[in-house]
């Protein structure tokens, strides 16, 4: 019974963190390689507002799963610029 409860608490954690969520889209030029792919995932990793990341070399984007207003658009191109590339666009995906 216990065990079923925590599985309950956590899976509506989950979902109440995926409502409040937003997805953000970013356009990054000069990503070439796996290691560039590995350098924004790093970078994009360490910030605690950010829940989910995934670099595509191929589209050259990154998808962001943050906080409803943290970070900021500046925040991430700035991140993108200490990566070393250059942030082209960046777009919230509206739900």
């Amino acid at each position: 019974m216990k065990k079923l409860l925590a599985i309950s608490v956590l899976i509506s954690l989950g979902m109440t963190q995926t409502l409040y969520a937003r997805t953000l889209i970013v356009d990054v030029h000069g990503m070439t390689c796996a290691f560039c792919v590995d350098s924004l995932e790093r970078k994009f990793k360490k910030m605690p507002a950010i829940t989910k990341v995934e670099v595509s070399m191929k589209t050259k984007q990154v998808r962001l799963e943050t906080e409803p207003k943290l970070p900021t658009i500046e925040m991430i191109k700035q991140m993108v610029l200490d990566a070393g590339f250059t942030p082209l666009k960046v777009e919230e995906l509206k739900s």
